[in-house]
């Protein structure tokens, strides 16, 4: 059953979790050590050590309760981005991930945070919320909101149980930045349509050809010509399928 459940995650946000899972497990038997994994830019400029650009992103702290509520709305908010706006456009999910995390790395050294996967995770509910306007949700059964509010009604939860609302806030920051330039900007008159950030090919082939090994006979629907339209209309003429799914996972935890 949970193997079902497992295989049943799209494919980016399984790989996300599992290495984000792997890092932690290799933590906890000491094969690693956090102090290795965060983000140093001393380290990574004067010492070569550019693994941490990435392993930054993948470390939630230590398994318990605070583990599992991240990993939680990891899942839950990648595999609805995924499966929803983004689905059949895996490249596109994960260039929103890699554009995000991109950004994070540029102000990491201007600020005293040393991981940034709960950013990369509140980039991804800021993200869906905007684009699921309508879904209304509930805070613990006392109050409701639409998506959109989500991010703010979880920041305003971590700052009252004394958490930083740093982290929070730069995943918010950084959603918006994404969300504008995929979803307003090219809606803008002076854009003429114009999108300013587009996949890159080399991407594109490779998430086909990954996809292509895992299922035989697969085709991701990579195009040569005219994808550039095909993919805009897919991203700012969003169709109700995102929604649905939004609705039912949102009411089923009601």
């Amino acid at each position: 059953m949970i193997e079902a459940w497992f295989f049943d995650i799209p494919p980016v946000t399984r790989t996300y979790v599992t290495l984000c899972f792997a890092t932690t497990c290799a933590c906890a038997l000491e094969l690693l050590s956090p102090l290795s994994l965060y983000f140093n830019a001393r380290a990574i400029c004067t010492r070569m050590q550019l693994w941490r650009l990435v392993t930054n992103f993948l470390y939630f702290g230590p398994f318990g309760l605070d583990f599992l509520f991240h990993m939680f709305f990891l899942v839950r908010y990648s595999r609805l981005l995924e499966e929803g706006s983004f689905r059949m456009r895996t490249a596109d999910f994960l260039f929103m991930l890699l554009f995000g995390a991109a950004v994070m790395t540029l102000i990491a050294p201007f600020i005293n945070i040393q991981f940034f996967g709960s950013s990369l995770t509140f980039m991804m509910v800021y993200v869906w919320g905007r684009r699921n306007d309508s879904v209304r949700m509930s805070f613990l059964g006392l109050f409701q909101f639409t998506a959109p509010y989500l991010p703010w009604v979880l920041l305003s939860f971590s700052v009252l149980i004394g958490n930083t609302y740093i982290v929070d806030t730069i995943g918010i920051a950084v959603g918006h930045i994404y969300y504008f330039l995929e979803d307003i900007y090219p809606l803008m008159p002076a854009a003429s349509g114009r999108r300013l950030l587009k996949t890159p090919r080399l991407l594109e082939y490779l998430c086909q050809v990954a996809l292509s090994a895992q299922q035989p006979g697969f085709d991701l629907g990579f195009r040569i010509e005219g994808d550039d339209d095909a993919r805009a209309g897919a991203g700012l003429q969003r169709d109700d399928l995102d929604r649905a799914i939004g609705r039912g996972v949102v009411d089923g935890a009601r």
